[in-house]
């Protein structure tokens, strides 16, 4: 227990946040950055002229809610933090601490205040704190005794108390991107004083590929199975960890996916053409080959947003609409369960009617456009807004449709010289039947 300069003790946290952890303490824990220079990812907070940077080089402390997935940096961000300011930093778990010990975290901060240092509360997972346990906290923030940084996975709006969250700037932290991963894992292997530089280990291609989509952007875990990796290589007498150990280390078997190669192309196909061809089973099988070999979820969901519109249309015009929800869906849950709303839009558009009656349509229209350049809207379509336009004819004609039967029109509304041309052709599946009929009564009528 560390003894303060009234040599009492000490309740909470190390305000030596700038010092290398024990040799024995895990690897992730060991390549903590201890400078804004080492720390990497979340260039959108700490970039060249961005929000967090600038606090932290400006020494001015603000209290933050730092809402993230696991391993994208928020504890290490809040020592960062403190040991910028030259903050005293304590570490609070809202999960093993209650009122109790959050007043005497408070009195040492407002012991420390005394003697002119500032002081960081950092909680971690603050949505597992009570209202009674926030409504305690608030005061202190209010009053500067302490500077509270909070981090959590849950969206504050949900688990922070308005007063509290009012009272805080909410910083969002994104997965680290499969380059930033790298780069980590790269920086372990080499570093001697606090990585595995001194094992003698290294990685192979394959090895570090699949580390990296393991990981699905978590610096954490991504350290924890390089760690395993690097001791069942110990163990068994090779200097390389390989693709075959980097599975072993994971507990995971890695699928044969090349996101730049041909398999990747070939899964793709193979889960559009389930879907067009009307089979959820196979659909569902390949999404989760993809998701399992570390696919970007969202390139899937933009998949079916695509198929959605090209391959179903108007057949159930709800298709897109689902498909949009689920890419929605995921980007706010995340994985795993985002995982759930993708497989549910798989199994509805797989199941849908299907119609590329549009899509055909739009590259009809296409070619005409191609082939006969910019043609002159029909004086009647025109726009009219001065006395002189209308003189001349613009506007004059036009047939407004709400004032016909049926809101149908007599006029064309196509070029002269496209005039009759089809370039949507509507079939009977699905909704598009209800579509085919009313478009044959509006024909008819333009007949007339």
């Amino acid at each position: 227990m560390r003894r303060s300069s009234t040599d009492q003790p000490t309740l909470f946290g190390d305000d030596r946040v700038a010092e290398a952890p024990a040799a024995d303490a895990p690897l992730a824990d060991r390549m903590r950055p201890r400078t804004l220079d080492e720390f990497i990812g979340q260039a959108h907070l700490l970039g060249e002229r961005r929000l967090l940077r600038e606090m932290i080089e400006g020494q001015r402390l603000h209290s933050l809610i730092l809402w993230g997935p696991p391993g994208s940096g928020k504890t290490s961000l809040a020592r960062v933090i403190a040991h910028g300011a030259d903050a005293r930093f304590m570490l609070f778990s809202a999960v093993l601490s209650g009122v109790k010990e959050l007043r005497a975290a408070i009195e040492e901060a407002r012991a420390e205040r005394r003697r002119g240092r500032s002081t960081i509360l950092f909680i971690d997972e603050i949505h597992r704190f009570n209202k009674a346990q926030q409504d305690a906290l608030l005061p202190h923030v209010e009053a500067g005794t302490v500077t509270l940084i909070g981090a959590t996975t849950e969206n504050p709006s949900f688990e922070i108390i308005a007063p509290l969250l009012s009272r805080t700037s909410v910083l969002v932290l994104q997965p680290l991107a499969p380059d930033e991963i790298r780069a980590l894992v790269e920086r372990a292997l080499v570093d001697a004083e606090r990585g595995l530089g001194g094992r003698g280990v290294a990685s192979d291609a394959a090895g570090l590929d699949f580390l990296v989509e393991q990981s699905h952007g978590d610096a954490r875990a991504a350290l924890n199975i390089l760690e395993t990796a690097a001791d069942l290589a110990a163990r068994r007498g090779t200097g390389t960890i390989d693709l075959k150990l980097a599975e072993e280390a994971a507990q995971h078997r890695a699928l044969r996916y090349d996101k730049a190669g041909e398999e990747h192309y070939n899964i793709v196909s193979a889960f559009i053409k389930s879907l067009r061809g009307s089979d959820p089973d196979a659909a569902l099988y390949w999404m989760m080959r993809m998701l399992e070999a570390g696919e970007d979820p969202l390139f899937i969901a933009r998949r079916m947003v695509i198929l959605a519109a090209e391959d179903i249309g108007l057949a159930d015009p709800q298709a897109l609409v689902v498909a949009i929800a689920a890419r929605d869906a995921f980007e706010f849950v995340g994985l795993p369960e985002g995982k759930i709303p993708l497989a549910e839009a798989a199994v509805y558009l797989a199941t849908a009617p299907k119609s590329n009656a549009s899509y055909n349509g739009m590259l009809a229209a296409a070619a005409d456009v191609a082939e006969h350049g910019p043609l002159p809207v029909p004086m009647h379509l025109r726009n009219a807004p001065t006395p002189l336009m209308r003189s001349l004819g613009y506007g004059r004609g036009y047939e407004y449709a709400h004032d016909q039967p049926d809101r149908i029109v007599g006029h064309a509304h196509l070029p002269d010289r496209l005039a009759g041309r089809r370039y949507y052709h509507p079939t009977t599946v699905g909704a598009e039947r209800q579509v085919s009929e009313r478009l044959e009564t509006a024909t008819r009528r333009r007949k007339k």
